[in-house]
């Protein structure tokens, strides 16, 4: 029955944000506590660190439905753990090549560098993704798609090329 209510609903992105737990989860945290409006698409999940982010957890957000996935990290060089957020970005830029032979746009993933005091950048950015999101229109994943993505998840987890 949910879902018969749900159909009449206009599409809204779905966007999951992976954000780190020293800089930009803060940020966020400061946005709201600042009560800076921004655009509620996104699900943040806290994350101790951007390096820590296993691409299969993104490839498994878009399977499973979002349309969206943006990262949030510390600016390079005031990483908690010294180098995160370079292994972060060598991990993004290679996503975002898998991505695009997987026929999905690497414009659905974003990586941005957000300090604690950056409460104002959260909201920026938040609102941000979720117009560009809306403008590219909801991820439909071709079975083929899907299964890359499941296949690719587990290949990136091992290490192995896809």
């Amino acid at each position: 029955m949910s879902d018969k209510l749900n159909t009449n609903k206009p599409w809204e992105p779905r966007i999951i944000a992976f954000f780190c737990n020293w800089c930009t989860y803060t940020a966020a945290d400061l946005a709201g506590t600042a009560r800076m409006v921004y655009a509620p698409n996104a699900r943040v999940i806290r994350i101790m660190c951007s390096g820590r982010l296993d691409p299969q957890f993104i490839l498994t957000a878009l399977r499973e439905g979002a349309d969206g996935v943006l990262i949030g990290g510390c600016h390079p060089g005031d990483c908690h753990y010294q180098e995160g957020n370079y292994k972060a970005l060598r991990r993004f830029t290679l996503l975002k090549r898998l991505l695009d032979e997987m026929g999905i746009e690497p414009e659905r993933v974003r990586m941005e560098w957000i300090a604690a005091s950056e409460g104002d950048r959260v909201q920026k950015v938040m609102n941000e993704m979720t117009e560009h999101i809306r403008k590219l229109g909801p991820l439909h994943l071709e079975p083929k798609a899907a299964a890359m993505a499941a296949h690719g998840a587990g290949a990136a987890r091992q290490g192995a090329p896809v």
